[in-house]
């Protein structure tokens, strides 16, 4: 509880102080989001949980109220902050949602923004996410129940100085869950 309540603590001073010098409610939700990211106690980012195959999919999203804008990925499996990249489908791009290899290779060609760091899919593992993977796993096999894991996901709100709204939410998916899941995030 202790360390949760800290990591928490943490991305909400990173938020407040972006929002207290005038920043824009998207930058405070994005930087907050990176937080709880790079935070491996949350089932977004590093701390993912385990897909079907031993693998990690991460999904993210961030809306913005002034322009009405939106911008999603899914399946990704090097971005180390989806979130980010969910802010650059929604500016960069026509579309709203990218998924799997095509979110990948937009990955790709926006890899001069710094906000775009990639890493193997080994970063995103944590030996508290492997075992509750396991564990899901032989549950699943002795009693074909779904397995209740996966909590964690994270997400912010924040309105800004100018009355602009903007939120934004990132996740890892459901434990075990099936190659290729698109679950409620995006």
């Amino acid at each position: 509880r202790q360390q949760h309540l800290a990591a928490l603590t943490r991305a909400i001073y990173v938020g407040r102080d972006i929002l207290k010098r005038g920043g824009a409610a998207l930058d405070a939700v994005e930087q907050t989001i990176r937080v709880l990211e790079d935070e491996p106690l949350y089932n977004a980012g590093r701390g993912a949980v385990f897909n079907s195959v031993g693998q990690h999919e991460l999904d993210a999203a961030i809306m913005e109220g002034r322009a009405r804008q939106a911008g999603a990925v899914a399946g990704l499996v090097t971005v180390k902050n989806p979130i980010s990249l969910a802010r650059l489908v929604m500016t960069e791009t026509r579309h709203v949602l990218l998924i799997g290899a095509g979110a990948e290779k937009f990955a790709d060609e926006m890899g001069h923004h710094p906000q775009i760091e990639r890493v193997g899919n080994d970063y995103f593992s944590t030996e508290v996410r492997r075992r509750e993977w396991r564990e899901a796993v032989e549950r699943e096999r002795m009693q074909s129940k779904p397995s209740p894991q996966g909590k964690g996901t994270v997400g912010c709100v924040a309105r800004d100085q100018h009355g602009n709204l903007a939120a934004g939410t990132s996740t890892g998916g459901l434990t075990n869950k099936k190659w290729g899941r698109v679950g409620a995030v995006p």
